[in-house]
């Protein structure tokens, strides 16, 4: 649930896009980027980092509330995007926490300016490692319940996110950008994996043991690629640690960001 007297609304207009923006706390800045879902709220365990950091979410571009402009055609757009956002709202260094899609765009954007990012997390990222073959892995093949149901390992929040259902047409809004974002190549960019070595910031990766979504067989690659990073996975729990193990998740990144 949003604690909104906590988080302040704002709708920056960057390249003639405006995207919706959620802040709150002080601090340093710490940017969260959402998956393919969006954020129609502001998850949670956020609420835990507003003591020590200013914490942004906003809706990418395609998204939600967020305008969905012409020019959204891949990644590389989105993450130049947010390069020219940062730029223009005056946020010269920052903590990145992304979720699934948002993992993968905070690779693309650390590899671009490494100097710009005092850490990363990635939770479940996508981009990196394409998806298994099949229909069982194939998030576009699946239907709206087929995606909730698919998401977390207890039933007890899929029952919750079926009781209140996104909005239908900003539903289909967020699969259209998903799909153009991740149709071809899927869920990933092939050229990636070289250049990781540009990550020489402290990178915390978190990932569900049970994640239909983007299995945890993905992640020895990362480990591969990002040698140095602080890795969790998180038992009985799908493809939101931070929802489905809120508590656990919530003090490994505390832990994580505060040894930065």
């Amino acid at each position: 649930m949003e604690m909104k007297s906590m988080f302040s609304l704002s709708w920056p207009d960057v390249n003639h896009c405006r995207t919706r923006l959620r802040r709150g706390g002080k601090g340093m800045p710490l940017l969260y980027l959402h998956g393919a879902n969006g954020v129609p709220h502001v998850p949670e365990f956020l609420n835990e980092l507003l003591v020590d950091w200013d914490v942004l979410v906003p809706e990418h571009p395609g998204f939600g509330e967020s305008d969905d402009p012409d020019w959204l055609e891949n990644m590389d757009d989105l993450a130049y995007f947010y390069l020219d956002w940062l730029d223009q709202l005056g946020f010269e260094r920052v903590h990145v926490v992304g979720s699934s899609l948002g993992g993968w765009l905070t690779m693309e954007l650390a590899i671009r300016q490494p100097q710009r990012f005092a850490s990363l997390t990635l939770i479940g990222s996508a981009g990196l490692v394409p998806p298994p073959p099949g229909v069982q892995h194939n998030m576009f093949r699946w239907t709206p319940a087929e995606l909730v149901s698919n998401t977390f390992h207890d039933d007890s929040f899929v029952q919750a996110a079926m009781v209140a259902p996104p909005d239908t047409e900003i539903a289909a809004k967020n699969r259209h950008t998903i799909t153009r974002l991740g149709w071809q190549p899927r869920l990933h960019h092939p050229m990636l994996r070289k250049r990781l070595h540009r990550l020489t910031m402290p990178v915390f990766v978190a990932w569900g043991a049970q994640d239909k979504v983007l299995p945890v067989t993905q992640l020895p690659e990362f480990q591969r690629l990002i040698p140095h990073a602080e890795v969790r996975t998180y038992a009985a729990c799908g493809h939101l640690p931070q929802v489905e193990q809120k508590d656990a998740f919530t003090q490994d990144l505390l832990q994580f960001l505060r040894s930065v």
